[in-house]
């Protein structure tokens, strides 16, 4: 048996020569000096197969058209089993990417690992963090939520910005007049077609020329007897390619990556925030306006990276130890006050209409077809605390019946006397008496006969801000004039479909002040706490059209 795989393994090198350029690989003389600092590059690697794995199931059940794109990813997320965590793996493992390419360039900055000979290694470096960013870019279409196409369309017009290349960037991009079809093809052509084959090359060339020219050792190194790359530095580079995944792993499954709404070209008051890595960019614009946009948009990004390229050139001096480049760690100090600043300046000034509370639509939104009672129904069914008792699918309890089952609904008449005297209607239940109103148990009961095994997934998916606003519009009768998902009277307009209509600020003016924003209006002023006047307003607003 020895003998025969054996034969194998020499017909397979001998054909091939994969054992010995495997052997030649793993075996390969680094310097003394390798390090823990050394492993950002088999990290980055590392998360760009993962990227491209996710990446690749996701396309399996994705449709690249713009409306059926929307759809497809609420599909995967709401549907397919294992599809919120490819998402989650492939969102969050975009971010880790950036911040892991990133400290390794730093690190390579700060150590001088640029200078002669491996200057063409820095220079491919800095190609691959653009495309890195250019995935970014180019990716942040494919959902086609509201967040997604206006993001796009303020990346099309400051490319359109470029001097002289401006409107050939533009028409390219398919950003002249709007964002449609086919801006959407080509961003999904570059993001899958064309940038996986170029970081692949681009991967194997830098890899190539780290092979060439060496790892770079720490000054005063090179006369120390060198070790080899397998084992210790192989087991340095997978401890920390395990953290990595497993940091990427946890943010995928404990942080939900949220779901605007279905792209609407017409919504002119949307604001547009980018992904954070480019909250420094998106911060930079507002120092500059007029003709002189183009600097901060252009020029300034522009420089910024010719220097990068050009640092072996600029930087020509011996190298020294890390301890010694002074100019160097101010310069990345500087660097990161600027970035940390500009960004936090970004976060700061979000709008209060960008900031206020949005609907995910990542998850099933049953519970917007709700009427205003059953949604106040939700609420009373999460101040008594029912899951304590009940199951509601797989949520909650077995103490008390599961209340999805059809078998236990009855009317709404004989529910609000079990709540008022559960002993009377159920003899010989724990089930303590709810100290609520007739009006209130009556919402609490139109919610739980509303409810089902298909759609109790709207207990889970409610905001808070939406039942608390559906409790203020109830207590102010508001649905005495306005109907709400067809319930309720019509003297006023229909309140579905208010944010197409009205800006958040006009309504909140609105309540204030009805006849100043309509006047011959018969609807009272009401004078509405800060955070009621949120809730209430969030709340209309998550209405469907």
């Amino acid at each position: 048996m020895r003998r025969r795989i054996r034969g194998v393994n020499d017909w397979v090198e001998h054909r091939t020569g994969i054992q010995s350029a495997v052997r030649q690989f793993l075996y390969e003389e680094i310097p003394a000096s390798s390090g823990w600092h050394q492993v950002f590059g088999s990290v980055a690697m590392f998360l760009f197969m993962v990227q491209a794995f996710t990446g690749a199931l996701l396309a399996f059940n994705y449709a690249p058209t713009p409306g059926d794109a929307y759809n497809s990813l609420r599909y995967i997320l709401t549907e397919l089993t294992g599809g919120r965590l490819m998402r989650g793996l492939h969102h969050w493992g975009a971010s880790m990417i950036i911040v892991v390419v990133v400290l390794h360039m730093v690190q390579v900055f700060l150590y001088g690992a640029y200078k002669k000979p491996r200057e063409a290694t820095w220079m491919v470096g800095v190609v691959l963090l653009l495309v890195t960013l250019a995935y970014g870019l180019t990716g942040y279409l494919l959902p086609w939520d509201n967040r997604a196409y206006w993001g796009t369309v303020v990346t099309t017009q400051i490319a359109g910005q470029a001097p002289v290349l401006g409107p050939y960037l533009s028409r390219l991009l398919g950003g002249e007049g709007a964002i449609g079809v086919v801006t959407f093809a080509r961003f999904y052509g570059l993001h899958v077609l064309l940038l996986p084959p170029a970081t692949i090359f681009l991967i194997g060339l830098h890899v190539f020329l780290v092979r060439k020219h060496g790892v770079a050792p720490l000054p005063g190194d090179e006369v120390k007897p060198k070790k080899k790359f397998y084992p210790q530095q192989v087991f340095k580079d997978t401890v920390a390619i395990f953290i990595a995944f497993a940091i990427l792993f946890m943010m995928a499954v404990a942080v939900r990556v949220p779901l605007e709404q279905l792209a609407d070209p017409t919504d002119t008051s949307y604001i547009p925030r980018p992904e954070w890595y480019f909250l420094f960019l998106f911060q930079t614009l507002k120092l500059f306006s007029g003709p002189l946009e183009v600097v901060g948009s252009v020029v300034l990004p522009g420089v910024a990276v010719m220097l990068l390229i050009l640092v072996p050139f600029i930087d020509r001096s011996q190298m020294v130890k890390v301890t010694r480049r002074i100019v160097a760690l101010a310069f990345v100090l500087l660097a990161a006050i600027g970035w940390g600043g500009l960004t936090a300046a970004a976060v700061r000034s979000t709008p209060k209409e960008a900031a206020a509370a949005a609907v995910d639509y990542s998850g099933p939104t049953d519970w917007m077809q709700l009427s205003s009672e059953e949604m106040v129904g939700i609420a009373y069914f999460r101040k008594e605390n029912c899951v304590s008792c009940h199951a509601i699918g797989d949520q909650g309890t077995a103490l008390g019946p599961d209340l999805t089952k059809a078998s236990i609904h009855k009317d709404a008449a004989w529910m609000i006397q079990h709540f008022k005297r559960p002993s009377a209607m159920r003899p010989g239940t724990s089930m303590p008496p709810i100290q609520l109103t007739d009006a209130q148990l009556n919402s609490l009961a139109a919610f739980l006969l509303k409810l089902n095994e298909k759609n109790a997934t709207a207990l889970d998916n409610a905001p808070d801000f939406a039942a608390q606003g559906a409790l203020l519009y109830q207590a102010n009768h508001c649905g005495a004039c306005h109907m709400v998902n067809g319930m309720g009277m019509k003297i006023g307009p229909p309140l579905n479909g208010l944010s197409k209509r009205q800006s958040r600020s006009w309504v909140e003016d609105h309540f204030a002040n009805p006849q100043k924003m309509a006047p011959g209006s018969i609807m009272p002023p009401y004078k509405l706490a800060p955070k009621d006047l949120e809730n209430l307003t969030s709340y209309l607003f998550a209405l469907p059209d």
